[in-house]
C-alpha cells in the first residue's frame, strides 16, 4: 500500500527536518500544509522532499482534515511537527502497510520533556491514532486537542513502537504553550455549553496533580515529573476560570441588551 505522511507546520523550523527524516523510505508522499510560517519551515520541508502548500489556519482539525483531502493516497500517516518515528516504529508500519490487517492503528507516543523521557504522571503510553485510511476516519473541529474520529464498527489495530515526541525544550515554554492551550479549551468550553460547575473551577486542577502526580507515578520521574504535573494541573484550572467568566460576560451583556 502506497503512504502519505500529512503533517500541519506554523514556525517549525526546529522541528520539521527531524520529522520528515524520520519518515524517509517509508512515504511514498509527503505532504506539509503550512499556515504562514515566517520562518524557513517551508524551505526545509522542501528540501526533504515535501509537497508544501500555504493554507490560512482554520484550526487543528480542519487544517488536518483540509491537508488530508491533498493527498492522492487512502493511508495517511499524520504527524505533528514536533514528533518523529522511531527506528522500530519505522519498520513496523513498513511491514504494516504491505498488508494492512486493519484500517486504523494506534501507536503510543514518548515525550521527552525538558531534555528527559517522561513515562509516568499521564505522559505515557499518550496512545494516538496516526495511521489510517483516510476513507474510515477524521478529524473532529476542536479548537484545541483534535481527535481522529472513526467509522462506527471500525476495528483500530494497534503498533508496538512509539512516535517521539519533542514538545518543550524549557518549563518556560511549557507553561506559554499551556497557557495558550488553556484559553482555547476554555473558548471550546463556553462554545458547547458546557458551563463549569464550582468544583471544576476551584479543584479540578488539584485533582489533576494529585492523580498526575501521584496516581500516575509522576514523582517517578523526579523534577520534570513534578513541573510537568504542576503545570498540566494550572493549565485546567485556568481553562475552567476563563470558562466561567466568559459565561459571566455573556450573561452580563444579554441582561443589558434586556434592561435596554
Amino acid at each position: 500500500m502506497n503512504l502519505s505522511v500529512v503533517v500541519i507546520t506554523y514556525n517549525e523550523a526546529k522541528h520539521i527536518k527531524r520529522c520528515l527524516d524520520s519518515v524517509q523510505g517509508l512515504a511514498d508522499e509527503i505532504i506539509v500544509v503550512d499556515s504562514g510560517s515566517k520562518d524557513i519551515t517551508k524551505d526545509i520541508a522542501q528540501s526533504c522532499g515535501a509537497i508544501v502548500v500555504h493554507q490560512d489556519w482554520l484550526g487543528f482539525g480542519e487544517q488536518k482534515n483540509f491537508a488530508n483531502n491533498l493527498t492522492t493516497n487512502d493511508w495517511i500517516l499524520s504527524l505533528d511537527a514536533d514528533e518523529a518515528l522511531s527506528f522500530e516504529l519505522k519498520e513496523e508500519i513498513s511491514v504494516v502497510m504491505k498488508r494492512p490487517f486493519y484500517n486504523v492503528y494506534s501507536m503510543n507516543r514518548l515525550n521527552k520533556y525538558c531534555g528527559k523521557w517522561l513515562r509516568h504522571g499521564g505522559w505515557y503510553p499518550d496512545t494516538k491514532l496516526r495511521l489510517f485510511n483516510k476513507n474510515f476516519a477524521h478529524w473532529n473541529t476542536n479548537r484545541v486537542h483534535e481527535i481522529l474520529e472513526v467509522v462506527s464498527n471500525v476495528s483500530i489495530g494497534k503498533l508496538k513502537n512509539n512516535i517521539l515526541h519533542y514538545p518543550f525544550d524549557s518549563i518556560t515554554e511549557h507553561k506559554q504553550r499551556t497557557e495558550k492551550y488553556a484559553l482555547l479549551g476554555a473558548e471550546q468550553i463556553f462554545l458547547k455549553g458546557n458551563k463549569p460547575n464550582f468544583w471544576k473551577i476551584y479543584f479540578s486542577g488539584c485533582f489533576r496533580f494529585f492523580r498526575n502526580y501521584v496516581l500516575k507515578g509522576g514523582f517517578l520521574d523526579g523534577y520534570h515529573g513534578f513541573w510537568a504535573s504542576k503545570i498540566t494541573a494550572q493549565a485546567v484550572s485556568k481553562k475552567y476560570a476563563e470558562a466561567a467568566r466568559l459565561f459571566y460576560v455573556n450573561h452580563s451583556v444579554n441582561m443589558k441588551h434586556k434592561t435596554i
